[in-house]
């Protein structure tokens, strides 16, 4: 039996930080049942499909998303009543095309991708599926590296950092459950190391610590291969480091200003020289937004220099849009992009970005958002697109684990078949 789409209801929840985020369940004519709900970033791209808010500053402050959610139950919810929920494609068109507008303004890319999610996971338990299995087909079986962040900075923390994270990578790592231990016990070496240095070890957003430290972004790199080393790992064999430095958060007036650290006014150049110094100090292997979102030509001078031998992730600079990754790829401004689901606001469309970075050889990293919920979705997603690199966090707070303990689950249930790496 085709399995049509029944009911859709939504629901106003809250995020890891407190917001109002969107929830939104899909119900099919099969009986079977779809839910997700959507994060929301902190840092985020001008270019970024636009979550809809109440404004009303009676409630939570403006950030109430009740109108998104009658716009899933009323307009939404008329409009794909009866729609096959395996046609996804079919489904994430006629949603785009009922907003009308090119950022999802109308009705919100928070209700859109609420529904576009729900769809997808209704469909998989119709078709007896788990989700990863649904979406990527029966090559899904590649279990991501994860970048785990240990250090929050920038708009993510309260710190002495300009760098928004700083993140390990267990790139020796056998297996995600190994790779997931491995980055356990380096954090909680990181943590011991925080506390007999005096500095505290309070987390931020994303579950990193955030600490006031003396020596700013250098310290919180040499704090991290000291953490890794103490938890018995080789630095750059078994764990190497990951940066994103979320550019655009300290850019102002065509300078980069590191005021939080002390280290003063930069230029796009002199920030490829301080990449470039510290790739050669320290285990890096990938650094995510080392520019600004509309520094391209910092971009394109920091692939030049650092490209051959790092990844050079965009973020702010293409957020997941097959029209500004398309750009990247023709100007060469990085050779990686990073994926978050709720920047352009429906998996069809999120699968056409990451079809773009495979044909032009890039990385791809599936990320999530400083604002999550203890959704999975992304998780499963991940295995589904086999890019070999996911984004989740550090490794403390349920919304992140909650991420991690979803693959592990994966992982043992795909046993002798599974294939991991970056």
């Amino acid at each position: 039996m085709t399995p049509h789409i029944d009911t859709i209801t939504a629901l106003e929840i809250l995020d890891s930080r407190g917001f109002p985020t969107v929830r939104v369940n899909v119900v099919l004519d099969d009986g079977s049942v779809g839910t997700a709900s959507i994060p929301s970033g902190a840092s985020t791209g001008e270019n970024e499909a636009t979550e809809l808010r109440d404004g009303d500053m009676a409630r939570y402050g403006g950030k109430g998303v009740l109108a998104a959610v009658a716009n899933v139950e009323d307009e939404i919810a008329d409009a794909l009543e009866g729609f096959d929920a395996r046609e996804q494609a079919a489904i994430d068109e006629a949603l785009i095309e009922l907003d009308g507008t090119e950022n999802k303004s109308r009705l919100g890319a928070n209700a859109i991708l609420g529904v576009s999610q729900a769809v997808a996971r209704a469909a998989a338990e119709s078709c007896g599926q788990p989700l990863y299995a649904y979406l990527g087909g029966v090559g899904a079986r590649h279990l991501p590296v994860p970048m785990m962040n240990v250090l929050n900075g920038g708009k993510h923390a309260d710190s002495s950092l300009d760098f928004q994270e700083f993140m390990i990578f267990p790139v020796g790592a056998p297996t995600f459950a190994e790779a997931l231990r491995y980055g356990a016990e380096t954090f909680q070496a990181l943590k011991k190391i925080l506390h007999g240095k005096g500095y505290a070890t309070s987390v931020g957003d994303e579950g990193g610590f955030a600490p006031q430290l003396k020596g700013g972004n250098d310290e919180a790199c040499e704090l991290i291969v000291a953490a890794i080393e103490k938890a018995g790992y080789v630095p750059g064999q078994d764990i190497a480091i990951a940066l994103d430095p979320a550019a655009s958060s300290f850019f102002e007036n065509g300078k980069y200003r590191l005021t939080r650290s002390g280290q003063g006014d930069k230029s796009p150049a002199d920030m490829v020289a301080l990449f470039k110094s510290w790739v050669a100090k320290y285990p890096i292997v990938s650094i995510e937004d080392g520019h600004a979102e509309n520094d391209w030509d910092g971009f394109k001078a920091m692939t030049a220099e650092l490209g051959d031998r790092i990844q050079i992730v965009g973020d702010d600079l293409v957020v997941t849009n097959p029209r500004y990754i398309a750009r990247a790829i023709e100007e060469k401004a990085c050779n990686a992009a990073l994926i978050k689901l709720n920047q352009i606001g429906t998996v069809s469309e999120t699968i056409d970005a990451i079809h773009l970075c495979r044909e032009a050889g890039w990385g791809f990293v599936i990320s999530h958002r400083s604002g999550e919920t203890e959704d999975t979705f992304m998780a499963d997603f991940a295995v589904a697109m086999g890019g070999g690199q996911i984004k989740t966090g550090s490794v403390c707070r349920s919304e992140r684990i909650a991420k991690y303990n979803r693959l592990l689950e994966i992982e043992a249930e795909l046993g002798a078949a599974v294939r991991f790496g970056a």
